[in-house]
């Protein structure tokens, strides 16, 4: 395994991404999973699924499936380890800005949380 996945949670224990895979039919949640596979097996990613989002630290696992276009927002919190914060069914050609700010929110939240350690 080149990286390791793994699923951020809030101080109150939720899970954002794991609701949003659980909100998804087994198909689409299958291919979600086939991409994020490829992300802990290929030592370069495809950036038709992995790319990262232009001024910030997130980047965005890209799937498609069907006619349906999905995004899962994570970080690097080190050079092997991916955290994914959340997904989003994506409706228009430009990732929402509120999504972005979200993972943002997240990521500076997790980092916060283990530098108290």
């Amino acid at each position: 395994m080149i990286r390791k996945v793994i699923f951020y949670k809030t101080l109150g224990g939720r899970c954002p991404v794991q609701e949003f895979l659980d909100s998804l039919n087994g198909k689409a949640a299958q291919k979600i999973i086939w991409v994020l596979r490829l992300l802990e097996d290929l030592e370069t990613v495809p950036s038709t699924y992995f790319k990262k989002l232009t001024g910030t630290d997130i980047w965005e696992c890209r799937i498609q499936h069907g006619q349906n276009s999905y995004r899962i927002f994570c970080f690097f919190d080190s050079h092997s380890v991916i955290v994914l914060t959340h997904g989003i069914m994506k409706k228009t050609q430009k990732t929402p800005k509120q999504e972005i700010e979200r993972a943002e929110y997240y990521r500076k939240e997790f980092l916060g949380r283990r530098e108290k350690k």
